[in-house]
């Protein structure tokens, strides 16, 4: 049986998604880091790494490549800059990125959620978005998005996604841990 305790989710403990990836890793054992800066609201404060300035300096670049890479302007352009540098250790400290939200016509996928999936592809990392308009995983492969059943295939990976998490959504992180590790209770 896989030990679970061997493998971390990085994330952010927003409401939606990402809370519900955290729930999970704690049911199936798997470690946990959520990154925060200050003023930023949680709703998952479970093993929290709060990133200082310099931390987020790391993740940094310019809006104007991020406006371009997701097609898209922001209005509140610096209000957006901590999440999008936050989003940055997410995505860099996790080798598996999943992302639960809904992929648009142009392949990038809906509001932030849609720039840690595109730093996935910048990076090469292996990235799965669940879309919940399909009701279906998908994952980015020879520059395409194809269905898929993704399994965890890393001791890191990153689980992010919409706070308006549906059902559906729901129900995918946790068959994603459980086609990954098992059943919750019969791991090692």
């Amino acid at each position: 049986m896989t030990d679970c305790s061997q493998y971390t989710l990085f994330s952010g403990g927003l409401k939606g998604a990402e809370a519900e990836f955290g729930r999970m890793a704690e049911r199936w054992g798997v470690q946990e880091v959520n990154f925060s800066f200050k003023g930023h609201t949680m709703e998952r404060v479970k093993d929290v790494k709060v990133l200082t300035e310099d931390d987020l300096k790391q993740g940094d670049i310019s809006m104007e490549i991020v406006s371009r890479r997701m097609g898209r302007t922001y209005a509140e352009a610096e209000k957006i800059r901590r999440v999008i540098q936050s989003i940055f250790h997410i995505v860099n400290n996790g080798h598996q990125i999943f992302a639960i939200g809904w992929i648009q016509p142009d392949d990038t996928v809906k509001g932030g959620t849609g720039w840690a999936v595109e730093l996935a592809k910048l990076f090469n990392r292996p990235v799965s978005v669940f879309d919940q308009d399909k009701n279906k995983w998908f994952s980015w492969k020879d520059n395409k998005w194809v269905p898929d059943a993704p399994v965890i295939a890393y001791k890191t990976f990153a689980g992010t996604g919409t706070r308006n998490l549906t059902d559906e959504g729901r129900k995918a992180i946790e068959n994603l841990y459980e086609r990954s590790f098992g059943p919750a209770g019969a791991r090692s």
